[in-house]
């Protein structure tokens, strides 16, 4: 297992796109302290904040994390990231396949764009996790993303693929959805907002938009499933789906092909 341990807060945010086990594999110790993860003109390099021990295997430990350490886990196609401490933004970003786990916190745009493989957030994340940075057409493609803790406002948002799973979150979860599937103990206002299609399973929420229809209680074969899915993942959320629940479509505002599964 390779190691990178922070001796100190990093003076600036720091860019960890091109840090991962496949990327390290082929380096000696020397030429992984020499790579360039400043983001201002002022030159930071690796070494300059991280002990660096190699090993050449699949797996990567970074000791002690940072808010300001971002894009952790963006290029990984494989392999295992472990962070033990929290991270900054974009955790995850486009990432293809493999495993990243983090026992802190997480910034904003945890998983956008992820296509596959798996990340888990110990503790919080921030807004849009799951959701579409800036410009981009869409927000998590394929990958599953747990968040045990709570999840900011916009969790989900223009989501295309995958499974996202947190403790709580906030206002407009599942927010323009064009596909996939979210579970949450319990959310915020006017979930789904603007959502095509997907699938919102939640314990608790605030007020929903008119622009959703109740269509009653169902006993269908994709719930049982569904709650087979996520009881590998947890128990708490797969819960959900042994109760009774309440059926909402919508947003009517748009194709309306989406659907709500509340506690009844």
């Amino acid at each position: 297992m390779s190691t990178l341990s922070l001796r100190e807060a990093p003076p600036e945010r720091l860019d960890f796109l091109s840090i991962s086990p496949l990327s390290l594999s082929g380096l000696s110790q020397a030429e992984a302290e020499r790579l360039e993860i400043g983001t201002s003109r002022k030159s930071v390099k690796l070494g300059d904040c991280f002990s660096v021990s190699l090993d050449g295997s699949d797996s990567l430990t970074i000791e002690g994390g940072h808010e300001r350490l971002d894009r952790v886990g963006a290029s990984l196609s494989g392999g295992t990231i472990r962070v033990v401490g929290d991270v900054g933004q974009r955790l995850g970003a486009g990432m293809a396949s493999g495993t990243l786990t983090v026992t802190g916190n997480a910034g904003p745009y945890a998983g956008s764009g992820a296509t596959g493989g798996t990340i888990t957030i110990e503790g919080d994340a921030g807004d849009y996790a799951g959701g579409a940075v800036y410009a981009a057409k869409a927000g998590l493609d394929g990958a599953t993303l747990v968040i045990r803790g709570r999840a900011g406002a916009h969790l989900g948002d223009r989501m295309r693929r995958g499974l996202i799973l947190a403790g709580r979150a906030g206002a407009h979860a599942g927010s323009r959805m064009i596909a996939g599937t979210i579970a949450a103990l319990e959310v915020g206002d006017l979930p789904g907002y603007g959502m095509r299609r997907g699938t919102l399973v939640v314990g608790k929420h605030g007020a929903l938009s008119p622009t959703f229809v109740e269509t009653g209680s169902h006993d269908l074969v994709f719930l049982r499933l569904l709650a087979k899915q996520l009881g590998s993942l947890s128990e708490a959320h797969a819960a959900l789906l042994a109760k009774p629940l309440r059926r909402y479509s919508g947003d009517l505002a748009t194709i309306a092909k989406g659907e709500i599964w509340a506690s009844a």
